[in-house]
């Protein structure tokens, strides 16, 4: 079993650009997100982005709990995945397939994919919606 968990994680790892396609919604204007979403298609996953004025709406209809609420939300083969998580994760996730609703690094982190400067502290991911509840999901 192990040996399938690591050779689907480095498939997820190593898939070619457009194998994913995902949803990113995201506050009208928003230039941040725009940048989250290149460094997502730099890196394999082909995202649409689209202006959800509403997005509080959007993150109740999906479970996501307000202390996880990032800069805008993706839609991803089931899962959500809340503000500027990394593509790397993204696939980990979608090579895992935990049982839970989606992942989440609350806030704007200075240095996370998208947002631009020095990573200065460790970017801590969240994962919701399982029947651990919330739990640390990865620390990048």
């Amino acid at each position: 079993m192990r040996s399938f968990k690591t050779l689907a994680l480095a498939l997820a790892l190593t898939t070619p650009a457009g194998a994913f396609a995902a949803t990113l919604h995201k506050t009208p204007g928003c230039g941040c997100c725009e940048d989250h979403a290149e460094h997502l298609r730099q890196n394999g996953i082909a995202v649409t982005s689209v202006e959800s004025p509403d997005l509080d709406r959007l993150r109740a209809a999906h479970g996501v709990p307000e202390e996880l609420v990032g800069c805008h939300m993706l839609e991803i083969d089931g899962y959500v995945v809340e503000g500027h998580v990394s593509a790397r994760t993204i696939k980990r996730l979608l090579a895992e397939r935990p049982a839970v609703k989606g992942i989440s690094m609350p806030g704007m982190p200075t240095g996370s994919p998208g947002m631009g400067g020095p990573k200065t502290e460790p970017f801590v991911i969240h994962s919701f919606g399982g029947a651990d509840g919330q739990a640390v999901y990865e620390v990048e």
